[in-house]
């Protein structure tokens, strides 16, 4: 036990350097949200996110865009509690039989206009769980869908891009 302590605390770990940050990139795509936002709707962006039966790795990025590197709130994006204060539902994972009304009554409950995001692979159409017996599907055979935002998980940065897309096309 000694051995392996004194091998793990001498060697050095082996990890992948991180990307480095394209921060001219960011700064661009930040702008042109803000702009898009404001444009179509004179304000900022609120956004209901709704876990319909996933794994949690489209979450992790969904938080990670509250964290001081993406820091959503600087792009006019803010999420919000409640569906009765929401433009925006960001659903995740496929859609679980025991998550079907739950998010049938989120959709109802989100004000007009309303869009709907489906996000990663799982939101689109039931992913690796498709199939199965405790999955209906995709968020689209439930609530209508906006847009779908493809990964496992998507990015932070392609998440971005994503609500942008949406902002721009709709």
């Amino acid at each position: 036990m000694r051995k392996l302590l004194l091998q793990s605390l001498l060697q050095v770990p082996l990890t992948v350097p991180a990307p480095a940050p394209s921060e001219a990139a960011l700064a661009e795509l930040a702008s042109k949200v803000d702009r898009a936002a404001r444009r179509r709707l004179g304000r900022s962006l609120s956004i209901r996110e709704v876990d319909a039966g996933s794994c949690n790795g489209c979450e992790l990025e969904i938080h990670a865009l509250n964290n001081a590197f993406y820091d959503l709130e600087r792009f006019g994006f803010h999420f919000v509690a409640s569906p009765r204060h929401a433009d925006v539902l960001l659903v995740t994972g496929p859609v679980t039989a025991n998550m079907r009304e739950g998010l049938e009554r989120t959709y109802q409950a989100t004000p007009d206009p309303k869009w709907v995001v489906a996000v990663g692979d799982c939101g689109r159409d039931g992913g690796v769980f498709a199939g199965s017996y405790a999955c209906v599907g995709g968020v689209s055979a439930v609530i209508p869908v906006d847009l779908h935002i493809a990964g496992c998980p998507p990015d932070p940065l392609r998440l971005l891009q994503g609500l942008l897309a949406l902002l721009q096309t709709a």
